[in-house]
């Protein structure tokens, strides 16, 4: 039991990587906190933790929303009295649209989730870390955060923005006892591309010239297992960082 006694917050965790991340933390001992837009599949999440003896909560939230942000963590102080780990899982895909074709209402959508809405978690947070010297965040990233054309502009340009956000937080808290990592996943065997409504043909062309050189996707129970790491003390050199879980698709 690696997290006997910690309580953690996932959101995005009704399905995919963050349902996977939630439900190894739980088997380690951790409570936890589902948290998704999706209510009824959270509470799925729930009884299947509950079900094998874990403890958790389902809580809906937006991360787009700074009152559900609000609302997640003061839910979870008030369920379980604290937070000690927070992971930012949630997040939106593009349509793989290019510069020259993407609009702001596309670009401000995918930012207040996949950046702001961390950024907006994270700063919730924090107090309750400061207070105790202690506290763990795991931003999800992407290869898409670390290289040029794993998605459209935005997708692009926010996990960027992750990346950046850990390496600032990891560093100007690394002496209040708060660690904060990311995992920067390749592709993943995810219901993601459900927010893929109307790819755009030019940004899909450009992506999949890639692709052929990815060795194989990957399973959310693969990325969870670097999540667990990263929120367990076995990790507590590593801060500031960015993790890559891609099969080697990048050390091309």
């Amino acid at each position: 039991m690696k997290l006997s006694g910690k309580v953690a917050v996932v959101t995005g965790a009704a399905s995919g990587m963050g349902k996977s991340i939630a439900e190894l933390l739980a088997e380690q001992g951790a409570k936890v906190v589902i948290s998704d837009l999706n209510l009824e599949n959270a509470n799925k999440v729930v009884q299947g933790i509950q079900g094998n003896g874990g403890s958790a909560i389902a809580v809906p939230a937006n991360v787009a929303v700074e009152e559900d942000v609000q609302r997640l963590i003061e839910s979870t102080v008030t369920q379980f009295g604290t937070v000690d780990i927070l992971v930012n899982n949630a997040g939106i895909m593009d349509n793989f649209v290019p510069v020259g074709d993407v609009t702001d209402e596309l670009w401000e959508k995918v930012f207040a989730v996949n950046a702001t809405g961390p950024m907006r978690t994270i700063r919730k947070a924090l107090p309750i870390f400061l207070e105790k010297k202690s506290g763990v965040i795991v931003n999800i990233a992407s290869a898409g955060g670390l290289f040029g054309s794993r998605a459209g502009v935005a997708y692009t340009a926010s996990k960027h923005a992750v990346v950046g956000i850990t390496k600032s937080v990891g560093f100007q808290y690394a002496t209040q006892g708060i660690r904060c990592n990311a995992i920067a996943p390749g592709g993943v065997n995810t219901n993601i591309g459900a927010s893929l409504t109307a790819p755009n043909s030019f940004g899909v062309e450009r992506v999949m010239a890639g692709m052929g050189i990815s060795p194989r996707l990957g399973e959310p129970e693969e990325i969870a297992k670097v999540a667990l790491f990263l929120a367990s003390d076995e990790s507590s050199f590593v801060n500031g960082t960015t993790i890559t879980a891609d099969a080697g698709w990048t050390a091309y």
